[in-house]
């Protein structure tokens, strides 16, 4: 089986996956990159020594229109409309792979010229081979207004370096009351959401210390927001570390606070704070947050218009740390058993498979599950309605 994976550019997110399938598939497996990573995650430290990864090819150094045509199964992330036509006119198994298209709101999906081009694109191909996975559990609900996709819509995700742990030993070796945040300082990821609910905490006499880890536009907020409400002995402030830094930071830490409102399409943060088995508090809004995190199971879901929750969330875990590290360790148990790198590609050569013989299935739970037509105005009820107390 040929499979060519075609999207913008390969990240550490990408690449456990990619890893995992050139392990199973061999020279039958190609990654090609059609734009060139933005200088902002290469300062983040995404960069990757392409060399060392024979199956990753930029599309301009290579002849790839037959490739694309000719592999039995193509995986199309952000790319030019004219594969897909092709593979359409072909009737050749095809991957679409897409974040949510409507991170402000579906109410753009009725704009007119957005409705028409949408439709084209995603509803033409409803009687093809043609399947949608979805990096994110709001995406169904998007694709849904079109028709798009009817009962050939996947749970998928990104898939993070996994690392096998002794999770016990991790998870006692963790900074008592420790909370750790990490992204790009910008309004949608509110990072001053963290620093809300500390000032709560503070005033409420709890021993706690925060460490941030970015940068960005909001960064200036932050500094200025710790300054104006005295938080300079609990919260640190940390520039852009590497992947692997960020990991172990993570596993240092014992809470992990993930903040970001609906125009987070995925969050991978949600991954690895959970494969280092932190005690997640996340954010309902981000696309992983309702695929990865069972309520009171495995993490804390809250409500990320209210930093108010937040802080209930973080005292929990600061007033029952034997709580925090039961959720981080059954978070751990959820990644190297369920959501992981090795687990997707076997899932996906296997789907493939029967596919490419007229079958189709779903898994029962996890990647390559049936994904759900879930809205954002219903998610947070959703989310919560099998909590544990």
């Amino acid at each position: 089986m040929k499979v060519t994976f075609v999207t913008n550019y390969m990240t550490h997110h990408q690449l456990p996956f990619a890893e995992a399938m050139y392990k199973q598939l061999g020279d039958d497996f190609v990654f090609i990159e059609t734009n060139a990573m933005d200088e902002e995650r290469k300062n983040m430290g995404w960069t990757l020594n392409q060399s060392d990864y024979p199956y990753i090819k930029q599309y301009e150094d290579y002849v790839y229109d037959d490739l694309i045509m000719d592999s039995d199964v193509v995986i199309l992330g952000g790319t030019h409309p004219v594969y897909i036509r092709h593979r359409i006119a072909a009737g050749k198994l095809t991957f679409r792979y897409f974040e949510r298209l409507f991170k402000k709101g579906q109410f753009k999906a009725y704009i007119p010229s957005s409705y028409r081009r949408n439709k084209k694109e995603h509803a033409s191909c409803k009687d093809k081979p043609f399947y949608l996975l979805c990096a994110g559990a709001y995406v169904a609900s998007d694709f849904a207004i079109f028709g798009a996709y009817p009962d050939k819509m996947y749970k998928w995700g990104y898939f993070p370096k996994t690392e096998i742990l002794d999770i016990d030993k991790v998870i006692e070796e963790k900074v008592p009351a420790s909370i750790l945040w990490t992204g790009r300082m910008i309004d949608w990821k509110q990072p001053l959401q963290p620093l809300m609910a500390a000032d709560i905490l503070k005033k409420e006499g709890k021993n706690f210390h925060l460490t941030m880890i970015g940068q960005g536009p909001y960064r200036s907020k932050v500094e200025d927001y710790i300054d104006s409400h005295n938080l300079k002995d609990e919260v640190t402030l940390v520039d852009f570390v590497s992947p692997e830094e960020i990991r172990t930071y993570m596993k240092k830490s014992s809470i992990y606070l993930m903040t970001s409102t609906g125009q987070e399409g995925w969050g991978a943060v949600v991954n690895e704070a959970m494969g280092c088995g932190c005690g997640l508090i996340a954010s309902y809004g981000a696309g992983a947050t309702p695929y990865l995190v069972k309520q009171s199971l495995n993490g804390l879901i809250y409500n990320f218009k209210s930093h108010k929750e937040l802080a209930l969330c973080i005292d929990d875990l600061l007033d029952n740390p034997d709580k925090a590290k039961r959720l981080g360790k059954a978070a751990y148990e959820t990644i190297v058993n369920m959501w992981n790198a090795s687990n997707a590609a076997n899932r996906f050569i296997a789907l493939s498979s029967k596919l490419l013989e007229g079958k189709s299935f779903f898994e029962e739970e996890g990647p390559l599950s049936k994904a759900e037509n879930i809205s954002m105005r219903h998610a947070y009820k959703l989310c919560r309605k099998d909590e544990v107390i």
